[in-house]
């Protein structure tokens, strides 16, 4: 054992038995609830939707659905379907996998702002996505063009949705 620190060091047989330390070591099981929010978020990926929720004090619509407002703090209940489409908000070059493995071909990732229809910019400032884009090129990201690119979802097929984000392949441009 090699000292780096000021101070006593113990072994590990020294540690468990001081007073108060035990060695026995739960093997605890955990189930968590994803909340109201989010399964019906979930549920609607599932079903080829994307479902947000209308803040009833001041508009805003959340994507992700949230429990409460951000601003107004009040509890959220309206649930609305979204078109899905919208545009390219940020957009990067990614080398790193979702599993922060090195990738030889890069991904272009970034968030995408949906469209809430009936609402005005400013009410659907978080109805958002951060998820993967495909018919972009690199160049794309590089030169600003893919910003503010008007894109849809990719849906898996129906079969194999699983009611999670991945349920959406990846957003690709709209065609004009």
């Amino acid at each position: 054992m090699t000292k780096k620190y000021p101070g006593t060091y113990l072994k590990r047989d020294e540690m468990y038995s001081l007073p108060g330390l035990v060695r026995y070591k739960p093997t605890a099981k955990y189930s968590f609830s994803a909340g109201i929010a989010q399964t019906k978020f979930l549920e609607g990926l599932k079903k080829g939707k994307i479902i947000g929720v209308k803040c009833p004090s001041c508009g805003r619509v959340y994507v992700p659905p949230r429990a409460f407002c951000e601003y107004c703090h009040v509890p959220m209940n309206e649930y609305v379907e979204l078109p899905g489409t919208g545009e390219i908000h940020t957009a990067v070059i990614s080398y790193i996998s979702t599993f922060r493995q090195r990738m030889d071909k890069p991904e272009i990732v970034g968030v995408v702002k949906l469209d809430a229809p009936g609402y005005t910019k400013e009410s659907y400032e978080f109805a958002g996505l951060f998820h993967r884009f495909c018919g972009i090129t690199e160049e794309d990201v590089i030169s600003g063009k893919a910003i503010g690119m008007r894109v849809k979802p990719r849906w898996k097929p129906e079969n194999e949705r699983t009611g999670s984000v991945t349920d959406i392949e990846c957003f690709e441009p709209v065609e004009s």
